[in-house]
């Protein structure tokens, strides 16, 4: 089953989560979406981790803003990849996020997708997805 698993750090990552998922409706590629905070409610997310561990071929996406914990906590406690893709309102936000969202430790490795038309590219892409 290739499936895209999205975990989002809030409710209010939703929107931004629907434009990645408008183009994977488009690729035919079956999504998922869970709302776990990694700082809030690790154990959920750790639960969401083990539900997919034995899948072959999942994709997580990530998307969290401000302290983006969410996506290195996902890598580091999966063996699939993980995307993030995290959301911004303006230059500021941007400035934070994107920070947060590069600045992985060692052996985490988190691939970081700005555009959300190009994360659900890049996860068609590492499903190989021929549609």
């Amino acid at each position: 089953m290739k499936k895209v698993i999205f975990v989002l750090g809030s409710e209010v990552d939703k929107n931004h989560a629907a434009k990645i998922q408008k183009k994977l409706a488009e690729l035919k590629i079956e999504n998922e979406l869970f709302v776990a905070s990694a700082h809030k409610n690790p154990r959920k997310v750790l639960e969401i981790l083990e539900k997919y561990e034995s899948e072959k071929e999942i994709v997580f996406v990530t998307i969290a803003g401000r302290s983006n914990a969410l996506s290195g906590f996902c890598a580091g406690n999966s063996r699939h990849p993980v995307l993030a893709c995290p959301p911004f309102s303006d230059k500021i936000d941007f400035l934070v996020n994107i920070n947060s969202t590069l600045q992985m430790p060692s052996k985490v490795p988190v691939m970081t997708v700005l555009d959300p038309e190009n994360c659900a590219l890049a996860a068609a892409r590492i499903l190989k997805n021929d549609e």
